[in-house]
């Protein structure tokens, strides 16, 4: 039935969704630009910085292999390998085989690499956490079924993801990744240059 009342309903109703829309929308660039500041200022992505501090806060006595660095930072050992990668080649850490058992591969911080980690940020999800841990649990766990909806409204319940805040990856043909970044046009992009997770 149409009349005035309903069209103010239906008008509230998308009115709504646009709002919800866009502060997802805020939520995807504030993560991007957190990411280019980071490198920026730092001259490491993200998912580096936190391999960098996950390695910097164990033990000294600890031997630190990849799969203990892919579970503090919850990703997987092979994207956590490939972070390795380069932050071996630039200098920041070492690659040794454990003197006990030479089939284990400990890692470690170079001078450089401790220097880095003195000068790096506060992760954006940590931020975040800090905030979040600030407000009323009821609060907390509305928040958290509100975005759980979202994700089923989104067709997005199967997809895996750690709990961190940085640009996902496009997948090449060729198997090269880059870095989906977005114009002020609202077009999206790939950013080759940017290769956040490695």
């Amino acid at each position: 039935m149409i009349s005035g009342n309903g069209q103010v309903v239906v008008q509230q109703e998308e009115s709504i969704g646009f709002q919800i829309l866009r502060s997802i929308r805020r939520i995807i660039r504030r993560t991007s630009e957190h990411s280019r500041s980071v490198c920026r200022h730092s001259g490491v992505t993200v998912p580096q910085m936190l391999c960098l501090k996950a390695i910097s806060e164990f033990e000294p006595s600890d031997s630190v292999t990849v799969a203990m660095v892919a579970k503090t930072v919850q990703l997987s050992a092979p994207t956590v390998s490939r972070i390795l990668d380069r932050l071996e080649r630039a200098g920041f850490i070492l690659r040794e085989r454990a003197k006990t058992d030479r089939r284990k591969v400990c890692v470690s911080l170079t001078d450089s690499g401790w220097q880095r980690v003195d000068n790096l940020p506060t992760p954006l999800h940590e931020q975040f956490l800090q905030r979040l841990e600030r407000i009323d649990p009821v609060e907390r766990l509305g928040l958290l079924k509100a975005l759980e909806r979202i994700v089923e409204l989104m067709d997005a319940e199967g997809i895996d993801a750690a709990p961190v805040l940085t640009p996902e990856l496009e997948v090449g043909p060729d198997g090269t990744t880059s870095t989906v970044t977005f114009d002020d046009s609202n077009t999206a992009s790939p950013d080759v240059s940017s290769q956040e997770f490695t």
